[in-house]
């Protein structure tokens, strides 16, 4: 029995075989970067906004989904694709063009598109437009949001230019138009402890999110978080402490949430600071043999949501 619940195995049992994503990368920007609500974007974020292996922006979406394409399948012998829009806010552009990159997304093989975007760049027209095209194309659609954490004085510190309450509305919003939801979460912000671990989760499974993906804070070179790192106002937790909390985190969560992934990386001929120098595989293996080793699974403290305090009535 796996310890948590594991993305490989829900797209297996969804698709019936393996899929891959395919990254895609458009020239866009983020409203906290440009200045409608800040300039500079997340002190952690490089100005490659996570997408350290994409193809050129200049490229067109159906050549970039076509060229990531013809490599996987020969590589992998892959037959179904996910096209993954990764790079910066990807809803934060007019709703013309957000369609027709969406529609240049859709070829054979693709079951499903995951768009990543920002909780303040949610808005009902665009929802409707992906819904018309779940029904209409057969396509699954995933809005993966960015919240980093629950904590809103740790947003305010990272620059992160909304808080929770952005974020609650727009996965009230999206799943009001039956779309799936991930989010993305950070379990080592240096203003976070193991309170707001446990919240973390509490409040994503409380808010019904289909999926997650945790990422540990990595520092890349010519960011603000890195002139914080160096001059000493911040540290990074222990391995042994990172490990601690996403056990904690995935002991509290709803146990039928997806695990999209465990770890981060960033290249390190960019970072200051990735892992603790080590692979993330390695410390995802470490995860796993102590959740085995201690009998500790995902969902196993899920117990306090519906009136907990009622249970014995």
């Amino acid at each position: 029995m796996e310890v948590y619940n594991t993305y490989s195995k829900y797209l297996q049992e969804r698709y019936g075989e393996k899929v891959y994503k395919l990254p895609i990368k458009l020239p866009i920007t983020c409203p906290n970067r440009d200045g409608t609500l800040s300039k500079g974007g997340c002190t952690f974020c490089g100005e490659e906004g996570g997408s350290f292996e994409n193809l050129p922006d200049c490229m067109s979406v159906k050549d970039q989904i076509g060229k990531n394409m013809l490599y996987i399948r020969e590589r992998y012998k892959a037959k179904k694709f996910i096209a993954y829009f990764q790079n910066f806010s990807n809803t934060y552009m007019t709703l013309e063009d957000f369609k027709e990159y969406i529609k240049d997304a859709i070829v054979d093989d693709v079951v499903a598109i995951s768009i990543s975007t920002r909780p303040d760049c949610i808005n009902d027209k665009y929802l409707k437009f992906l819904v018309e095209i779940k029904n209409n194309m057969g396509i699954d659609i995933i809005i993966e949001l960015g919240l980093q954490s629950v904590n809103y004085h740790s947003l305010i510190k990272i620059n992160r230019g909304h808080t929770l309450a952005e974020f609650i509305d727009a996965v009230i919003r999206i799943k009001a138009h039956d779309l799936r939801v991930c989010t993305h979460l950070i379990l080592n912000l240096p203003w976070d402890d193991m309170r707001d671990v446990i919240e973390n989760a509490k409040i994503i499974s409380a808010l019904g999110i289909d999926e997650v993906k945790l990422h540990s804070l990595y520092i890349i070179e010519n960011t603000s978080m890195a002139e914080q790192f160096k001059n000493g106002e911040i540290d990074i937790i222990s391995k042994e402490e990172y490990i601690h909390r996403v056990i904690t985190f995935l002991e509290y969560l709803d146990p039928g949430i997806i695990i999209q992934r465990i770890m981060g990386r960033a290249p390190e001929e960019k970072s200051i600071f990735v892992n603790w120098s080590e692979s993330w595989w390695k410390i995802r293996d470490e995860i796993v043999s102590i959740m085995e080793k201690e009998n500790r699974q995902q969902g196993k403290k899920f117990d306090y949501l519906n009136g907990k305090a009622l249970k014995n009535f």
